[in-house]
């Protein structure tokens, strides 16, 4: 399969870093509206010492934090916000439909409804095999560094 943007590409429109740069690689762009991302979950994330010893699941935050930095680079990537950084604003309507666990793949989908200069509303969803695990919707900030 083609990526759209590799993982060394993504570092290179968002400012995150190991241990907290989620993104593997990104699928597709449709500029300004939507991203599709991936994260492969796997058993050596620093999480899963803690989270929980004997039976580890991916935090429902990180999972929010990963859809968060999809949307970052949609966002980023565009001509108007390029050399900005996006910050989360708001999250509302958080639902956690199931378990992430290590050997999941999460396909990762920020999809931008509104924008009003450098304040939009987004809704996001986080599916394992085209099952939703987690979803949201997202107030972005857009500013400086």
């Amino acid at each position: 399969m083609e990526k759209f943007l590799t993982e060394e590409e993504v570092k290179e429109v968002i400012p995150n870093r190991y241990p907290i740069l989620y993104i593997d690689y990104v699928d597709n762009i449709e500029s300004g509206k939507k991203i599709i991302a991936t994260k492969n979950v796997t058993i050596n994330e620093d999480f899963f010492q803690g989270h929980f010893p004997g039976n580890p699941v991916m935090p429902g935050v990180l999972i929010l934090e990963t859809l968060a930095q999809a949307g970052s680079i949609l966002i980023l990537k565009s001509d108007e916000f390029q050399g900005k950084t996006a910050y989360i604003g708001g999250i509302n309507k958080a639902k956690f439909r199931q378990k992430v666990i290590a050997g999941d793949t999460l396909k990762l989908s920020f999809e931008i409804t509104k924008t009003k200069g450098s304040v939009g509303t987004a809704i996001a969803k986080a599916t394992v095999e085209d099952k939703i695990a987690a979803e949201c919707e997202f107030t972005f900030i857009v500013g400086d560094e």
